[in-house]
């Protein structure tokens, strides 16, 4: 019954932003003028922090007949400098303490102790959607004296705002040893994002695209009961924390 509920709930959440207005960005250039180049790197920043690949998964491959079915959630908590710039250049909306985005996601085992992973997601209350994908390979498979060491290679796209190109990649390398149903994990990594706009009014004020990278780290706990799976996740990327939690099934 929990887990129907949270199935209505984040459905729920992908319905009401698909009947969203289009979300757009500041139609004047006294808003762009105000953000500055500096307010709009700010919130590319946001956005790679809260939008780019979560793995919130152990390292240890799926293996050829595994799957790993979730709704997964996440939070990132906007800075100061982040929310100033979202009153300027995203107006019509409220300015949210956090970003808080809802996922469903699905990874498939493959031979060859390589794993492939989807997600779509939609941000609450706008029109904003991301979709993402990884592969991952592990160069440890793990057992029971060795821990799992693994490679993945991310991206993930943004859409739903007007005149805003946005998209990270990312790669990561994690570690993940088993216990008793208990799989603690831990990875560090880069994310490169691009994110462009082509706003006549921040042309205007001379606001040009931005591309730069986040080292990114991050710790998770895993916790398997057969078939039903819970993974929580804290990640730090260019020093903006984000909190996750998938729940599903996982086999």
């Amino acid at each position: 019954m929990k887990k129907s509920l949270a199935l209505l709930a984040v459905l729920g959440c992908f319905s009401q932003s698909s009947t969203a207005a289009t979300t757009t960005l500041a139609s004047n250039q006294a808003a762009w003028a105000s953000a500055g180049q500096s307010g709009y790197h700010s919130l590319a920043e946001e956005f790679g922090a809260a939008l780019s690949y979560k793995p919130v998964t152990p390292a240890a491959p799926l293996g050829i007949t595994g799957f790993d079915i979730g709704l997964e959630a996440s939070s990132t908590s906007l800075t100061t400098d982040a929310k100033t710039a979202w009153q300027n250049l995203i107006p019509g909306t409220s300015t949210p303490s956090s970003i808080i985005v809802p996922k469903l996601y699905v990874a498939k085992g493959l031979p060859f102790d390589i794993d492939v992973a989807a997600f779509v997601s939609a941000v609450p209350t706008t029109s904003i959607t991301l979709t993402g994908a990884a592969i991952s390979y592990a160069i440890i498979g793990g057992g029971v004296a060795l821990p799992a060491i693994t490679i993945r290679g991310a991206f993930t796209n943004l859409s739903g705002i007007d005149e805003l190109s946005f998209n990270t990649k990312s790669l990561d390398i994690s570690i993940s040893k088993g216990f008793l149903g208990f799989t603690p994990y831990a990875g560090v990594g880069e994310v490169w994002v691009s994110s462009s706009t082509t706003n006549a009014y921040a042309q205007l004020a001379g606001i040009t695209s931005e591309s730069f990278n986040q080292p990114k780290v991050y710790v998770g706990l895993n916790i398997n009961l057969g078939l039903p799976n819970l993974a929580l996740e804290a990640d730090t990327t260019g020093g903006i924390s984000t909190y996750s939690a998938k729940i599903g099934l996982r086999w």
